[in-house]
């Protein structure tokens, strides 16, 4: 499909780009798309949950009744788990909670998650630009501009560009990322993904093959 490259006024250029079908309009895995969100958000837990069993509890050991005799059940002291302020019966274990992938399947799930912002017209193709310093006002312009002003933008750079990210850092919404931290979890997260134009290449030539 072929779309407008516009500049930093949100005006058109008079140019057009062409998104590859290969990467922006194959037929979408929505499972791929799942599974590699739930493998992003699993790797980012910390795992540090953590519960006391009664073996780690501090507390008398004194035995609480005598063991017959008394018609109800025996106790040994106050630590059992069944007491308040006992032991967690078979609580949480700081674990690791990430899983592995196929690299082909990652790649599906980007590329399906693309093919969707493509099919909702949820793409803006900005021609390259950068700041001189950060400066926060100038994105916020930007947004006016390409009228995405209180949604969740996504913009991808080719390579890193430190004045522009560090002007979006105050910004609620927007994120600034390179083509190389796209990953699908971003992507489906943003309402409107603003591709510059030499990222849409780097795109092409990742996610092509």
């Amino acid at each position: 499909m072929e779309i407008a490259v516009l500049n930093i006024e949100g005006k058109d250029t008079g140019r057009k780009i062409t998104l590859d079908d290969k990467v922006f309009g194959i037929e979408p895995n929505d499972h791929a798309i799942y599974l590699d969100t739930k493998q992003y958000m699993a790797n980012k837990r910390q795992g540090t949950h953590s519960a006391k069993e009664r073996g780690e509890i501090v507390g008398s050991t004194r035995k609480i009744k005598r063991q017959k005799g008394t018609g109800t059940a025996r106790f040994g002291d106050i630590k059992n788990p069944i007491f308040r302020g006992g032991g967690r019966t078979f609580g949480p274990r700081p674990r690791y909670h990430g899983f592995r992938l196929n690299k082909k399947l990652k790649q599906l799930a980007r590329k399906s998650a693309l093919t969707y912002k493509a099919r909702s017209n949820n793409i803006i193709v900005l021609e390259d630009f950068k700041f001189e310093e950060p400066k926060t006002r100038e994105l916020t312009r930007l947004e006016a501009k390409l009228n995405v002003s209180g949604k969740k933008s996504l913009i991808v750079f080719p390579e890193q560009n430190k004045n522009v990210y560090l002007s979006s850092r105050n910004l609620k919404g927007v994120e600034v990322v390179t083509s190389d931290e796209l990953n699908t979890y971003v992507i489906t997260k943003a309402s409107v993904l603003i591709l510059v134009e030499s990222a849409v290449d780097v795109l092409h030539s990742t996610f092509k093959n």
